[in-house]
C-alpha cells in the first residue's frame, strides 16, 4: 500500500520566489489607471493586447497573498493559446474558434440537494458572493504538461454557504453548455455532450476548490473556460470544467465525460501523482509550458499538506484509481 509522503506546502513560498512579479505588478496598477480613467488612450497604444484589462467591475481582482507557488508564472500568450477545449476541437490552437462563444450575457443554475437553489447572472452571483480575489495555483495536465498561472475568482466553498447543500448530497455535478451551432467539436456525436464532471462534497468545501471568473487580472478569455470555470489544483487538469453552465448537488457519484469514454485512463477521483502513470505515458515528471524545461510530478500536485486528510483511508480500496 502507498502512503502519502507529504512534504512542506512548497507551492506557499514568499513572494520574492515569484518570477516576473515585478512586471505583472506594474500591469496590475497600469489596469488600475487604465479603469479610473486617469490614463489616456494614447500612452498605452504601445502596449501588447494582454494588457488590456477587463471593464469589468471586479478587475483588476484583489490578490490572495497567501497562494504562492515556487515556480515561475506562466507567460500568458503560452497559457491563454495552448489548451484544451474539446467543444471545438481537438488540437490545442482553438482560441480564435473559441472566440464564437457568447458568454454576456450567460446565466449559472445551482440546483438537487440544495436549500436555497438558484439561477443566477454571473455578475450578481459576484456581488452576492462579495467579489473576487486572485490566486496563483500550479496546474498539472493529464498529458504531463502543467503551467502556473494566476487565477481571478472565488473559493467554491463560498457558493456551498450561499446555497446551502443537504445532508444527503454527497457530491457535486458540473455540466457545461451545449451550443453545436457555436462549438462544432460538439457536432462530434462520439463524445457524450455536454461535458460533465464531478467531485465529492468534501472536496467542494476544500479551501483551494476554486471557481475562476478571470486570469492575469482580467477576465478569462473564452479559451480558458469563460465565464465560470473549475479550478482544482492537485488534480488533473481534465477535472477542472470550463464554461459552467449548471451546478447539481447529488446523492450519486456522477461519471464524467472522460471517464465514460475511457474509464481506466480517465477516472473520477484523478489527483496527481508522480508513481501512478498513465496507461500510455508517465506521470512522473512534467513538462512545463512555455520553457524547454521538464521537472519532477510531486504527489497531489504539491497541494498535499491541504488536501490529503480528505482520501484518508480511501487508498486500500481504491488503489491506483484515486489517482487516475
Amino acid at each position: 500500500m502507498m502512503s502519502f509522503i507529504i512534504n512542506n506546502n512548497t507551492w506557499n513560498l514568499k513572494n520574492n520566489k515569484i518570477t516576473d512579479e515585478s512586471i505583472f505588478k506594474s500591469r496590475r496598477e497600469l489596469l488600475k489607471k487604465i479603469t479610473a480613467g486617469s490614463v489616456a488612450f494614447s500612452s498605452f497604444t504601445s502596449f501588447p493586447y494582454e494588457v488590456f484589462g477587463s471593464s469589468n467591475q471586479f478587475y483588476p481582482p484583489k490578490v490572495n497573498n497567501y497562494y504562492k507557488v515556487s515556480r515561475a508564472i506562466t507567460k500568458e500568450r503560452y497559457a491563454t493559446t495552448y489548451t484544451n477545449f474539446y467543444e471545438f476541437g481537438s488540437s490545442k490552437n482553438i482560441w480564435r474558434k473559441a472566440a464564437k462563444l457568447k458568454t454576456k450575457p450567460w446565466t449559472l443554475t445551482v440546483d438537487g440537494l440544495v436549500n436555497k437553489p438558484i439561477t443566477i447572472d454571473v455578475n450578481n452571483l459576484l456581488k452576492k458572493i462579495g467579489g473576487i480575489e486572485e490566486r496563483v495555483y500550479r496546474f498539472r495536465c493529464v498529458e504531463a504538461w502543467s503551467m502556473t498561472v494566476p487565477w481571478a475568482g472565488f473559493p467554491l466553498n463560498k457558493l456551498l454557504k450561499l446555497v446551502e447543500p443537504k445532508t444527503d448530497a454527497k457530491f457535486v455535478k458540473f455540466e457545461t453548455f451545449f451550443d453545436p451551432n457555436v462549438a462544432p467539436g460538439q457536432k462530434q456525436k462520439w463524445y457524450p455532450w455536454p461535458y460533465i464532471e464531478g467531485i465529492t462534497i468534501e472536496e467542494a468545501k476544500n479551501d483551494l476548490s476554486f471557481i475562476a471568473t478571470g486570469i492575469y487580472g482580467k477576465e478569462l478569455p473564452n479559451q480558458n473556460g469563460a465565464p465560470l470555470r473549475l479550478v482544482l489544483p492537485w488534480k488533473y487538469g481534465f477535472k477542472s470544467i470550463k464554461s459552467i453552465v449548471n451546478i447539481s448537488f447529488v446523492n450519486e457519484r456522477p461519471i464524467g465525460m472522460w471517464e465514460k469514454i475511457a474509464p481506466l485512463e480517465y477516472g473520477f477521483w484523478a489527483n496527481v501523482n508522480p508513481k501512478i502513470s498513465h496507461p500510455r505515458w508517465s506521470q512522473s515528471t512534467e513538462k512545463l509550458l512555455g520553457v524547454d524545461e521538464r521537472v519532477q510530478t510531486e504527489i497531489f500536485n504539491g497541494y498535499g499538506l491541504e488536501v490529503a486528510n480528505m482520501y484518508v483511508g480511501l487508498e486500500p480500496k481504491l488503489k491506483d484509481s484515486l489517482f487516475r
